[in-house]
């Protein structure tokens, strides 16, 4: 039974019932080839087009461990604060999968290769320690292309297209102990959570982790209980697929299931699917538990055993941590606590980073990146670092505005030139004619005929209101459509009215 009643706000939920919530992060890797064979792993390709006998299931195919996949599993796990197998092997995990024709996954079940790690993360000022279960190794299924219905989803559809493309590709699971926090901070630790762990994920080059490709999906378990109870009965919603989607999945969630146990009902165990438009979860199938997926040893591959000497070689290839490099950034770029969440929360960590390399001061890489590139990009809805201007042309604008050739206005026309796909910012100054007024022959005479437009208005500056000047000011501006150094023609025209 699933009574439910109209849903109580976020803070009626959390005053009755503690939330406890379990995230499964995966994260698909970087790799060239495939996890158990030599097909691409290329985003992009026709349909059906890299594939071959092992990632088909076909009869007879015997698949090969990537050994990259396992390189980049132990880095994960090291930088997860895990403890590395000394032995593991691959499971098969069986239940019928559409866009998977063997029906089985090759995972990882009793025995992953990293596992009993953490990670820190911070909130408002706190710190909480994240414990992490396991990271283990899987493939990816593929992909189901669902038609002639209006949601994209099977359910009215007419039939549906397999692409198994990324069949195959190698993924690595990170599963955390459970999370039990103040009510009031989950759904923004789980948001914090899976942005550390997509930042981390960056800093060790092993994927680039874009949810909105689907590189790093989180499925976000949350269950409810009355304070001291045992832990109650668990959603798990799927593929949420974005930093701002997880907080608001697990914030509906904890509302959602408030709801129904107080009106009398029962929490299903089962998957849910996160909807972006409405903000609510639906449900989808009842959650098997491990014995449904009947795992059992995969015959057809040798247990990986990485030797102490290559593990310990790899832990001398961890990156700075990226909680010390943000610290270490801040400082630099003296930056407060809230303008560096905003450059955080806006992913522009390593974008800014960037564009202080090439020569720009952080505050005018931090306004420009969070300022008109974060509009365009937003309109777009790309990433921003794929917006289509680079750290080097945000830096060459901000050169610019120093050297006295732009303002900020005529800059955000240059920006919006680059973003546009004109050209760099000097390509798109020279074609626009974007060059700043500041020769005293050419603006001496637009502020000549300003003062000579408008005497009554020059009277006063004359008089002393120097508040006057920005009328005078603005007809300059209009006159060269914004190209004027205004703060030249000021001095101008107070030089002719005060001498």
């Amino acid at each position: 039974m699933t009574v439910t009643t109209a849903l109580p706000s976020f803070d009626e939920a959390i005053a009755t019932y503690e939330p406890v919530m379990g995230m499964e992060v995966h994260v698909e890797l970087g790799t060239a080839t495939k996890m158990f064979c030599g097909c691409s792993t290329a985003f992009g390709g026709e349909p059906n087009s890299q594939v071959c006998p092992v990632c088909l299931g076909l009869p007879g195919s015997l698949p090969v461990v990537n050994r990259t996949a396992v390189e980049s599993a132990i880095r994960i796990g090291l930088a997860l604060n895990c403890s590395i197998a000394e032995w593991c092997r691959f499971a098969r995990k069986n239940y019928f999968y559409p866009d998977m024709p063997k029906n089985f996954q090759t995972s990882q079940y009793d025995e992953p290769i990293a596992f009993d790690g953490y990670l820190d993360i911070t909130v408002d000022g706190e710190t909480y320690r994240i414990g992490i279960e396991r990271a283990h190794m899987e493939e990816d299924t593929g992909k189901s292309l669902h038609v002639g219905g209006a949601t994209g989803r099977i359910h009215g559809a007419s039939h549906s297209l397999l692409d198994y493309n990324r069949s195959g590709i190698p993924l690595i699971e990170i599963v955390t102990k459970p999370i039990e926090v103040p009510a009031a901070v989950a759904p923004a630790v789980a948001r914090a959570y899976v942005t550390e762990l997509r930042e981390l994920i960056r800093a060790l080059g092993v994927s680039e982790a874009r949810m909105e490709l689907g590189q790093l999906r989180c499925d976000a378990n949350v269950s409810l209980r009355l304070p001291g109870d045992p832990y109650g009965t668990r959603t798990e919603t799927k593929n949420v697929n974005s930093l701002r989607s997880v907080e608001r999945a697990v914030t509906y969630e904890i509302r959602r299931q408030a709801a129904v146990i107080s009106s009398g009902g029962t929490i299903v165990q089962e998957t849910r699917h996160w909807h972006e438009d409405t903000g609510e979860t639906t449900a989808g199938r009842v959650k098997e538990e491990a014995e449904d997926y009947r795992y059992f040893p995969e015959p057809d591959l040798v247990p990986v055993a990485p030797s102490r000497e290559w593990v310990d070689e790899l832990r001398g290839t961890l990156p700075e941590p990226p909680s010390e490099r943000r610290a270490r950034l801040q400082a630099d770029w003296g930056f407060t606590d809230l303008e560096m969440r905003d450059v955080v929360n806006a992913g522009a960590v390593a974008l800014v980073d960037a564009t202080v390399a090439a020569g720009a001061s952080a505050g005018g890489a931090k306004k420009w990146w969070l300022g008109e590139v974060a509009r365009v990009a937003n309109e777009r809805g790309v990433a921003l670092d794929d917006a289509g201007i680079a750290p080097g042309d945000v830096a060459r604008v901000e050169a610019l505005i120093a050297e006295g050739a732009l303002n900020d206005k005529l800059a955000r026309q240059v920006v919006e030139g680059v973003l546009a796909g004109e050209g760099t910012p000097d390509e798109v100054v020279a074609a626009r004619g974007l060059v700043l007024v500041n020769d005293d022959a050419a603006l001496g005479a637009a502020v000549d005929e300003a003062i000579a437009a408008q005497p009554d208005v020059a009277e006063k500056i004359r008089g002393g209101n120097l508040g006057a000047v920005g009328a005078l000011i603005g007809a300059i501006m209009k006159a060269t459509k914004g190209q004027a150094d205004a703060k030249r023609a000021r001095e101008l025209i107070l030089e002719r009215l005060q001498s």
